[in-house]
Parts: structure tokens; C-alpha cells; sequence
């Protein structure tokens, strides 16, 4: 079996164990959860360890620059006069896929540490959990468009079940809302998925393919096609790779999420159990970024050059926007959500100035706050599993109580601020250089995006350094009294144990970005030499 392959399908294979014991070995699901997800996470550091570097596979839409490459048939249909339908299951990673699945798969152990939690139905919850697991991983290994999007769907289910089910008192309005808001933009992106298929070529068979690195080659569209670059079609009056590229940049910004899309975030990680709310911040986002460049900059480049602006407006606004809206919370985790929306603004940023500088930072960007939000929410769990709140207001010298919690409180605060030394200061930075370069490089993108962006930084300090003032400092006082400080006890050997992994990477991807660097290069060097050949 592939090597990928076997990383997709370990926690099905997991999950039908668990579906079979019965309920009286309740207590070991999440052991059984947890050994599949380190297995997860041991095949994709080893991936990481053996994946090669260099000119030779940056991938992008070179189809055998790709590593660990799985391409078999799956479906096949013969439609007589109008040739055969051949969908594959074709499965592949280059440098940007490699440090996405190692994050998700540390993410997914810390997510399952988080399961202690819950102790309702819990074969119900792992068994969807588990379901959830393939499905991310999936969508960063696809490189067939119609497995890219059995994935990207499958995702959806599980996610509205967890929140549905186990979330808190607004469970039902959350998962719904966030359900239809995902939905909303899948649907239409199905729609486009069929045009691509009914426009593109293999050219080793003639025949018509879902293959993603094929649909990003201008000379594989026939030449009548709808999304052909020579065919000049209109939709509603609209060029149709315009179209095509806006319906697709919708679907994955809903995922980002970038503002005006962004509204589901806030209710679904303020109802979602702490398990959930670690993968929807720390690996859910990240699809929305990912699918971006893989798909949307892929596929449709001309588009994306000629609209770079207003991307880079976007995420812009959504920087500010989201600062200003953690800057007025006062419920810690709807704060760390809407913080979220900010620092995901600039993976939007990076993107839309086609720099080298600018890629390579939206990508650091997506790891660095995967690991930061994952750290953050884990944070926010451990103090509502004790007390049942969250206000920020209803909470005042905790660092007399919780010293060690308050410590990696501070670190993740100040990692995630931007301070030097942390990772996701090299990541902004990177960002904004690519945003001031873009500007004397290919004229993109205006200077004043780099120093809206630095705002956006600013306001991040102001937030999280207020918060950590009004609920770690001073004198004792809290909303619960003597009930309250008999029940805020410091962290236990689980919760010390799963945060030093994180503030330690937190770190060490501060001081040596070069993990990151090193494997993505290729790739995004290989991605901005695409896009100024279109």
C-alpha cells in the first residue's frame, strides 16, 4: 500500500475497531483514537524526513515532480460516441502538502488529548472524529479534482455532528449555520468542478479529466471550451474563467474565512466542544488557504493576477476587521475566534503578491497559527472544563492561582502578538515584505496594504496584551468566589504534556523557520514562475 494512501485510511481502519467493541470498553476509545492519530503523525514526520528538495520537484503542475505519487483508476465509464469518463484515485504531495499533513497530524494528536473531556456517546463522537481525521488529510493529498471535493465534502458531515451534538447551549444554530454557509459555497463550486472536467483533456488519452495538475495546463482546454483561455466565453455577461475563479475564491474564503464570509466562525467555535474548535482553527482554515493556491491560483492564473488587488483588499479587511472585533469580546474563546480571522487575513495577503517572499509567508502563516490556535483553544478548554466560563471580565489574578497555566498562557499569548523569536513573527514578516515588494516587482499591490497589515499587528499586541492584564493580574477576584478557586486548580500532568509540544514549536519555528522554508521553496518558486508565464 502507498505510503499516503495508508496515512488517508488509518483512522477508518481505527474506526471500524472502535465500531465494533462493545459499549463496556467505552473508556478506550480515545486511547484508540490516540494511537491511530501518533501513528498519523510518525508516517508524516518520516515523510518529511525523506521528502526531496530541489528544482526537480517543486510540483505545482508538473504531475512527476510530485512525491509519494498514487494514481490508480477508480471510476470508469463508458459513454460510447462521447468517449470514456475516467475518474482516478490519484494522490500526491509537494512542498507546500508536506508541511500541511505534518501540522494536521500533530493538530489531530492534540485534538484528541482534548477528547478527555467528553463523556457522552462516545463511540458516536470517535467514530466521527476518526471520519473527520481521513477527510483532512484527503483534501491535502488530492490531486484528482473529484477526490479533492469527495473529501472537502466529507468534512462536513462529521463537523456537523461534533458541533451539533456535543457543542454547548447553541449547539443546533451553530452546526447549522455553519453547515449551510459551507454547503453554500460547495455546491456552486461542483458547478465549476464539471465545467473544468468538460473543458480539459488528458493528453495521453484524449479523454476528458478531473486531473487537477492537467486543468492548470492552458494547453490541455479545447479550444471551444467554456473555461478555455482562447474561447473568450461569457457567463451572465462575465468572462467565464472570471466566473469560474470568483465561485471557486468564494467556497474556499467561506473556509479561511475571510470578511464578509466569516460570521459562521464565531457561534461554531463558541459552541463547538474544545476538540472540535482545535480542528476547525487549527486545520479547517487552512483548507480555505490551500485550496486557494492549489485550486483557485492553480487553475485559473490569468484571473487571479488581473483581481489581485482586491484579494489583497480582502485580506486586508479581514485583518483589521477581525483585530478590531477580538479587541471588543468580551468571551475569551469568541476573542481567540475573531483573532483567527485577523491572522488568517494575512495567509490572503501573502497570496495576492505573487511574490516568493509573500507565498512563503502565507504558508509559514497557515503552520505557525495552526499550532498557535490549536495551543490558544486547548488553553480556553482547560479553564472552562473547571469553572463552566469564559468571560474575560468575570476573572482577575489567575496567575496567583495558575501559575504554570498562566506561563503557557503568556507564551502563546506573545507567540501568537508576533514577538520576535516566535513563529509567527517570521511569517508576517515574510508577509509584509512580499507586500511591499509586490508593489516595485509586478505593481500589484499598493504600499499601503503592508501598512494596513502592520496595523493589523498592532491591534493584535493591544488585544491579547489587555487580556492577559484583565484576567491574569492584580489582585484575586472572581465571579465565582471560594467555589471558583477551589475548582482553579493548575494544570495535570495531560495538559502539561500537551502544550509543551506546541510552545516548544512555537518557538523553535521562530528560531529556525528553515524547516518550514526548506520544504516549501521549491514549490512556491515553482508556483510564482507559473504565474509570470501567464
Amino acid at each position: 500500500m502507498n505510503i499516503l494512501t495508508l496515512l488517508i485510511f488509518i483512522p477508518v481502519l481505527f474506526g471500524i475497531i472502535i465500531m465494533l467493541l462493545p459499549s463496556s470498553l467505552r473508556n478506550s476509545f480515545k486511547y484508540i483514537t490516540l494511537l491511530a492519530t501518533l501513528i498519523q503523525l510518525g508516517i508524516s514526520i518520516w515523510m518529511y524526513l525523506n521528502f526531496k528538495t530541489g528544482a526537480n520537484f517543486g510540483g505545482i503542475n508538473h504531475e512527476d515532480q510530485f512525491q509519494f505519487v498514487q494514481k490508480l483508476p477508480w471510476i470508469s465509464l463508458n459513454l460510447g460516441s462521447f468517449g470514456k469518463m475516467q475518474i482516478d484515485y490519484f494522490v500526491g504531495i509537494d512542498g507546500i502538502s508536506i508541511t500541511l499533513l505534518v501540522m494536521t497530524s500533530l493538530v489531530m494528536v492534540i485534538a484528541t488529548l482534548a477528547t478527555w473531556e467528553i463523556k457522552s456517546n462516545l463511540k458516536g463522537f470517535f467514530l466521527l472524529f476518526l471520519l473527520l481525521d481521513m477527510a483532512v488529510v484527503g483534501v491535502f493529498c488530492a490531486l484528482d479534482f473529484f477526490l479533492f471535493y469527495m473529501f472537502y465534502e466529507l468534512m462536513l458531515l462529521p463537523l456537523y455532528f461534533l458541533i451539533g451534538m456535543w457543542g454547548g447551549a447553541r449547539r443546533e444554530y451553530a452546526a447549522i449555520k455553519f453547515f449551510l454557509y459551507t454547503l453554500f459555497g460547495s455546491v456552486f463550486m461542483l458547478l465549476v468542478m464539471v465545467g473544468l472536467y468538460l473543458s480539459v483533456t488528458d493528453p495521453a488519452t484524449g479523454n476528458h479529466t478531473f486531473n487537477i495538475v492537467q486543468m492548470m495546463n492552458p494547453a490541455n482546454y479545447s479550444g471551444n471550451s467554456v473555461f478555455s483561455i482562447a474561447a473568450h466565453q461569457t457567463i451572465l455577461g462575465m468572462p467565464a474563467r472570471t466566473v469560474g475563479f470568483v465561485v471557486l475564491f468564494i467556497a474556499f474564503a467561506i473556509k479561511v474565512p475571510v470578511v464578509p464570509l466569516h460570521t459562521w466562525l464565531p457561534d461554531a467555535h463558541v459552541e463547538a466542544p474544545t476538540p472540535v474548535s482545535i480542528i476547525l482553527a487549527g486545520i479547517l482554515l487552512k483548507i480555505g488557504g490551500y485550496g486557494i493556491i492549489r485550486i483557485c491560483i492553480g487553475i485559473f492564473p490569468d484571473v487571479a493576477t488581473n483581481h489581485a488587488f482586491w484579494i489583497g483588499l480582502l485580506g486586508v479587511i479581514s485583518i483589521l476587521y477581525g483585530a478590531f472585533n477580538a479587541l471588543a469580546q468580551k468571551d475569551l474563546k469568541r476573542m481567540i475566534a475573531y483573532s483567527s480571522v485577523s491572522h488568517m487575513g494575512f495567509v490572503l495577503l501573502g497570496i495576492a503578491s505573487q511574490t516568493a517572499e509573500g507565498v512563503s509567508g502565507a504558508v509559514m502563516q497557515m503552520v505557525s497559527h495552526g499550532f498557535l490556535s490549536t495551543m490558544l483553544f486547548f488553553l480556553v478548554g482547560v479553564l472552562y472544563n473547571r469553572v463552566h466560563d469564559r468571560g474575560i471580565n468575570h476573572f482577575r489574578g489567575l496567575g496567583n492561582l495558575m501559575p504554570k497555566y498562566t506561563a503557557f498562557v503568556m507564551i502563546a499569548f506573545f507567540a501568537s502578538l508576533g514577538l520576535p523569536g516566535f513563529s509567527a513573527f517570521v511569517a508576517e514578516a515574510f508577509t509584509l515584505a512580499g507586500t511591499f515588494k509586490s508593489h516595485n516587482v509586478n505593481g500589484l499591490l499598493p504600499y499601503w496594504m503592508a501598512i494596513c497589515g502592520t496595523l493589523g499587528i498592532l491591534l493584535g499586541a493591544a488585544y491579547f496584551l489587555w487580556t492577559l492584564q484583565r484576567m491574569f493580574f492584580g489582585q484575586e477576584s472572581l465571579k465565582g468566589g471560594d467555589v471558583w478557586k477551589t475548582a482553579l486548580v493548575d494544570l495535570n500532568l495531560r495538559e502539561k504534556l500537551t502544550l509543551a509540544p506546541l510552545a516548544i514549536i512555537a518557538l523553535v519555528l521562530g528560531i529556525m523557520p528553515s524547516l518550514v522554508f526548506d520544504k516549501v521553496n521549491d514549490s512556491v518558486l515553482a508556483l510564482i514562475q507559473f504565474l509570470q508565464a501567464k
